[in-house]
């Protein structure tokens, strides 16, 4: 990567009921701090992997947009992380069409790079997902437990 500012984005995406109707969350974060949220229902209906590859494809989209040049993605679902980096893999054989186009806008950008982080540091993306089907925020996950 050269001294081009980093961009950085949370994505998430939910479906009600799974599957059902699929809702789309993001929050794009300039290098100056300033936070252009996404927030919006879906036409399609689907599953949760769908709702989130789609969570993906329109952040990718909303920062090209915007001239984004670098930009680092975060994700809470793994099997979206993967499929967006890999071709080759067929474990959601139905969604290949949606993780080409995924990886063709990957292509697009000079460095761009998609994270996994847990649930519960993706809180502000799912809370936008969740808003677009008019549904609450998701209660804060309670601390684990020490053993003694």
């Amino acid at each position: 990567m050269n001294t081009e500012p980093l961009w950085q984005a949370w994505c998430d995406g939910c479906a009600r009921p799974n599957p059902g109707h699929m809702a789309l969350g993001a929050i794009l974060c300039a290098p100056d701090g300033s936070t252009h949220p996404l927030s919006q229902r879906s036409p399609h209906n689907g599953c949760n992997n769908e709702a989130e590859a789609r969570a993906l494809l329109a952040t990718l989209d909303l920062a090209l947009s915007l001239g984004v040049r670098h930009l680092r993605v975060h994700s809470d679902n793994d099997v979206v992380v993967r499929l967006s980096r890999d071709a080759s893999n067929t474990e959601a054989a139905r969604l290949a069409p949606l993780f080409a186009q995924i990886r063709e806008r990957l292509a697009e950008f000079v460095w761009v790079e998609v994270k996994w982080l847990p649930q519960h540091r993706n809180a502000a993306a799912d809370q936008l997902a969740r808003a677009a089907l008019g549904l609450p925020p998701r209660p804060p996950a309670k601390p684990a437990r020490r053993r003694r």
